[in-house]
Parts: structure tokens; sequence; C-alpha cells
């Protein structure tokens, strides 16, 4: 009777260890899609933005120049 409860109880850790080790394997494959999606994700989404963003600054900058300059030619003495 001992023998075959401890033959279960062998039988059932080595189903456990099993899936558990079948899970985790699983659970790593997940990971790697989900890194490969958001890299593929990430990619097309800043490349647009950071385009944008430079324009964006640069416009600024424009801006910011053309302030300066008709502020100063306000203030500057005329002849």
């Amino acid at each position: 009777m001992s023998n075959v409860t401890n033959n279960e109880f062998s039988v059932a850790l080595n189903n456990y260890f099993q899936t558990l080790g079948t899970l985790t394997q699983q659970l790593v494959e997940l990971v790697n899609v989900v890194i490969k999606t958001a890299g593929s994700i990430t990619a097309s989404i800043i490349e647009p933005i950071s385009k944008a963003a430079t324009g964006l600054a640069g416009n600024a900058s424009t801006t910011v120049t053309k302030v300066y300059q008709g502020a100063a030619a306000a203030v500057a003495p005329k002849k």
C-alpha cells in the first residue's frame, strides 16, 4: 500500500513539474512575442512622431527668432 501511495505521489509530482515547465516555456514565448510586437509598433509610431516633433521644434525656433527680431527692430533707435 505504501508503494502505491509513493508511486502516485511521484507521478503527481512529475506531472506538476511537467506542467510548470510547460507554463514557464509558454510564458517566455509570450513575452518574446510581446517584445517583438512592441518593438515593431514602437518603431512605426516613434518615427512619425519624431519627425513631427523635429519639424515643430524647427518652426518654434523660427517663430521665436522672428519675434526677437521684431522686438529688436521696435526697440532700436530710428535714424
